[in-house]
């Protein structure tokens, strides 16, 4: 049987035009309201002269309404109000110190590989996920998540590791996503079963090469 074309589904790198959002290959975002407008729907308060980066790893699966929230959300927290009076103008922006605001910049958004995202979702600025983690859905992500780890709630906490700790390194060491296309397609068994020794079997192949987190 044929599969099923899916019209609510796109390859993040086909539907991204901005520079500072980065993708990697085979990373999708489905949304039955058209995946095509994700960078407009899900990347919030993104603009350039911050100069922080959204980078997405590859083969990540988004769910409709996953909303990342970028370092232009920040208001000054140095004060005693955190109102943006400097954007009125009429003489409220004077003696207005950006320094205020840049203190609070967290840098960049990162989403390893491998990294399932559930349906609305909400990253905040500058949040690292780790490869291979799982957000629950409805989750509010406002720290760094270690790769393989399940979490969820509001604010987003561990619910478990998905494999033990070995595990866990073997797998950032084998770093799978960065094989060739046809390794993959020949590993895809492996990759999606739970048999380590299969895995390490087409690892050896060409021998290891650790990922470093944070790199897509």
């Amino acid at each position: 049987m044929a599969a099923r074309p899916q019209m609510d589904t796109a390859f993040l790198q086909a539907v991204v035009t901005r520079a500072n959002i980065e993708v990697g290959a085979y990373s999708y975002y489905h949304d039955e309201k058209g995946p095509e407008h994700f960078q407009d729907h899900c990347v919030k308060y993104h603009f350039e002269f911050l100069g922080d980066r959204l980078v997405i790893g590859k083969f990540c699966a988004l769910a409709q309404d996953v909303t990342f929230i970028m370092n232009d959300a920040n208001h000054a927290m140095t004060g005693f109000s955190t109102y943006p009076f400097n954007i009125f103008g009429h003489g409220w922006e004077d003696g207005f110190d950006f320094a205020t605001i840049g203190a609070g910049l967290r840098g960049d958004t990162v989403v390893g590989h491998d990294v399932w995202i559930g349906r609305g979702a909400t990253v905040m600025p500058g949040v690292t996920i780790g490869h291979g983690a799982i957000v629950a859905t409805g989750s509010v992500v406002v720290r760094d998540v270690p790769p393989y780890t399940i979490v969820g709630g509001n604010p987003a906490g561990a619910i478990r590791q998905r494999f033990d700790t070995a595990t866990i390194a073997r797998l950032l060491e084998i770093a799978w996503w960065d094989w060739p296309a046809e390794r993959i397609g020949r590993a895809v068994n492996a990759i999606r079963g739970n048999d380590l020794a299969a895995l390490d079997a087409f690892a050896r192949e060409a021998g290891d090469r650790k990922s470093t987190p944070g790199t897509p």
